[in-house]
């Protein structure tokens, strides 16, 4: 008779280092990419002293075990820094723990420090070994069978300090409780005409403070990597007391707990505090947001992110070649990347090291390009204050909006319209969209035309989703004129992009409408041409995973199948994005289409599920996924064939997704979006090009094409690019769930 074979090795993971949100959307990608695999799992409890101790601190994971924990702030895990790891004799220990276990594989996920301790750890692991079978703690058959150790890194930092990722886990939702303080405390500041000195998370990092301050408003920031210049507290003053003599009544200085001046001196939010009191003899507070930065539910981009590099990780470390070496696994242009760990972790210490040194060119040449083109236009912005004496008005730009509303489009007409002013432009802004235009409500824009409107949603100039016909044409040219317009940005969607191609395609006969036009994509539908992201659309994607968080937690006494219809056109991106944020095992979109099949299919599957005890399924829909197969149909469809097993629930959120505030995101989306698009509006003036472009984020940067050209590239009917970078992503929502 044969004996029974032996088990596979297995996989093991820990997260290590500081919590941050989004590790548990992590594990959870990796134990269930490992398991779809034939790969046991293990959790290693509590990061490196889990290792160390062994025995139940090294537990199998089920399927069931990482279910619903995808919404869960912190790590179901845990994590704790480990001395012992630190010795030779703790990490003999811990090789003994995972060769008991089988476990030849890690992923670890935490910061540099426990990505750096688990490459020492690899690196030793064959003297490990070979001691443990001198020692007879272990035989040598398993020092064979365990001679290599493959290692995967995942960065779980809400600093988002790594070089080589362009997130790490949980720097987003840092971002969100930042600023969610700062817009609190500017209420208050502005009730009272009161000074706030906020500190923020951020050692060798300014990434927090840089677009916490962008994303809040903030008048000021202190960065360890780019320390202010001698004499920094003048300025501080000067600008503060100018803003007063201008009528603001707030003010919000941003200090990363890391700033230091040009000599190396810490800058202390106390000594901020002091400096604006002693100066200005007004009343000055200051905040400290402390740990508050690291807790709570993961914002939707942490959880799908988090989903995203955790699967990708565990596809890594189990196909791992283990002469490469061990690999980071990141996002870069919002696609999976993976980097040499090391070289990644050395790079990030280099950060720290010139800060230490007073290399700051260099470090903020490590800190890349997209950090540096943020920091010049916070600059712009706050500098960019009214005076006595305005500079000479060059030309006459006009900001409009075009399409439905989208949060953010406040925050980039504000932006537009404050580094306009800068410039020296008389700035207009044009109520209700083209139909404004066409009827002549347009008005100059100052410094306080726009105040309070950087976390405003809505879109407070008005928009309108009309397409001029060739008849009003002509009204639209003659107001251009009459109110010596020489320049359009247009902040929109869809009917806002197609108004321009019609009024570009008049300029043979209207040659009034020739001048430079610049179109920003602002739709929560993020289905615009040449733009992988629009403004608005990740407010909407938290908006809806937030409503499905409470849908799931209003399901626990019931077996119940909830069928949530969202926005977006013939767009599935919310769908998609949103499913992959919460866990949603079934997605319909109308990329993919739907049939009769496949309900069926669905059904018998949830059938089956619910009798075996599952309590809850998540179905999302795109609003126009199928003509035929509505959602009121899908819903009948389920109720009738359920069996009585559980009971179905049809969502429509609606026009909830519209509303809101914008997130942290797309507020600082729409400022780099307004940045870009003024400086390219100076340069077609000075250049006296009239072209009319878009602007758009592909592969992570912004570059702008020929609005004809641009749309050119999409279907005219579905009104969505042919080629989508998300769609290949809905796949792995419903094979995870």
């Amino acid at each position: 008779m044969s004996s029974a074979p032996e088990p596979a090795n297995a996989l093991g993971v820990i997260t290590s280092g500081g919590d941050s949100p989004g590790m548990n959307a992590a594990v959870r990608a990796v134990v269930r990419s490992a398991l779809l695999r034939g790969v046991p799992v293990f959790a290693v409890l509590d990061g490196y002293e889990g290792l160390v101790a062994g025995g139940d601190r090294i537990r199998a994971l089920r399927w069931e075990d990482v279910g619903g924990i995808i919404q869960r702030g912190g790590t179901i895990i845990g994590t704790a820094r480990s001395k012992e790891f630190r010795t030779r004799e703790g990490r003999l220990l811990a090789a003994r723990h995972l060769v008991e276990h089988r476990i030849d594989r890690l992923v670890v996920i935490g910061g540099d420090g426990s990505l750096t301790g688990a490459n020492l750890f690899r690196r030793e692991w064959p003297s490990l070994l070979d001691e443990l079978a001198r020692r007879g703690d272990i035989d040598r058959s398993e020092v064979e069978r365990y001679q290599y150790l493959a290692l995967v890194g995942l960065v779980g930092s809400i600093d988002n300090d790594m070089v080589g990722t362009d997130m790490t886990i949980g720097a987003d939702t840092a971002m969100h409780r930042i600023t969610d303080a700062i817009d609190a405390l500017a209420s208050t500041a502005s009730s009272h005409q009161r000074a706030f000195v906020v500190e923020v998370m951020g050692r060798n990092c300014g990434y927090l403070a840089l677009m916490g301050a962008i994303a809040g408003g903030a008048d000021y920031v202190l960065l360890p990597e780019c320390p202010p210049a001698d004499g920094w507290e003048d300025e501080l003053a000067s600008l503060v007391t100018r803003g007063r003599a201008a009528g603001r009544r707030d003010c919000i200085v941003v200090v990363a707990e890391g700033a230091c001046d040009r000599h190396g001196t810490r800058i202390t939010t106390d000594y901020v505090r002091q400096t604006l009191q002693d100066r200005l003899g007004e009343d000055t507070r200051s905040t400290i947001l402390g740990h508050v930065q690291r807790g709570g539910s993961p914002s939707a981009f942490d959880r799908w992110m988090s989903t995203l590099v955790g699967a990708a990780a565990a596809d890594e470390v189990l196909g791992a070649n283990f002469d490469t070496g061990p690999k980071l696994i990141g996002l870069r242009f919002n696609r999976v990347m993976r980097a040499p760990l090391m070289a990644s972790v050395e790079l990030t210490h280099d950060v720290g090291t010139h800060i230490a040194n007073g290399r700051y060119d260099e470090a903020m040449r490590l800190r890349g390009n997209s950090f540096n083109e943020m920091l010049q236009t916070f600059n712009a912005l706050s500098r960019a204050l009214p005076s006595s004496t305005p500079p000479p008005t060059r030309r006459r730009i006009a900001v409009m909006h075009g399409d439905g509303p989208a949060p953010g489009m406040n925050t980039a007409v504000r932006a537009a319209v404050r580094l306009g002013l800068d410039a020296g432009h008389t700035m207009l802004g044009v109520s209700d969209g083209i139909e404004g235009l066409m009827e002549g409500r347009v008005r100059v824009l100052d410094w306080r035309s726009v105040d309070g409107w950087n976390a405003s949603g809505g879109a407070e100039l008005g928009t309108s989703r009309w397409v001029p016909s060739a008849a009003a044409v002509e009204q639209i040219a003659l107001q251009l004129a009459a109110h010596d317009v020489h320049a359009l940005l247009v902040i929109g969607g869809w009917s806002g992009y197609e108004a321009m191609d019609v009024l570009a395609r008049a300029r043979e006969h209207y040659p009034l409408l020739a001048m430079p036009v610049v179109c920003v994509p602002a739709t929560i539908n993020n289905d615009l041409p040449h733009s992988e992201l629009a403004i608005g659309a990740d407010t909407a994607l938290n908006s809806i995973v937030e409503a499905l968080d409470r849908l799931k937690q209003s399901a626990v006494a019931v077996n119940r199948c909830f069928l949530v219809e969202v926005m977006g056109r013939y767009c599935g991106y919310l769908a998609a994005m949103s499913a992959l944020a919460s866990g949603a095992e079934r997605i319909y979109l109308h990329e993919r289409g739907i049939t009769l099949d496949e309900l069926r299919a669905d059904v018998v599957r949830m059938r089956a599920e619910f009798s075996a005890g599952k309590r809850l399924s998540l179905v999302v829909r795109n609003e126009h996924a199928h003509p035929q197969y509505t959602t009121d149909f899908i819903t009948r469809l389920f109720e009738a064939e359920s069996a009585e097993v559980f009971d179905v629930r049809r969502v429509v959120l609606g026009h909830i997704q519209q509303g809101g505030n914008p997130t942290p995101f797309d507020r600082i989306h729409a400022a780099r979006f307004a940045a870009r698009a003024m400086a390219m509006i100076d340069q077609a003036l000075e250049r006296g090009d009239t072209a009319v472009r878009c602007l758009g984020v592909v592969e992570g940067q912004l570059t702008s094409r020929n609005l004809a050209d641009a749309l050119a590239t999409c279907d005219r009917h579905t009104r969505r690019p042919r080629k989508q970078w998300w769609l290949d992503l809905a796949p792995m929502a419903e094979r995870l769930a």
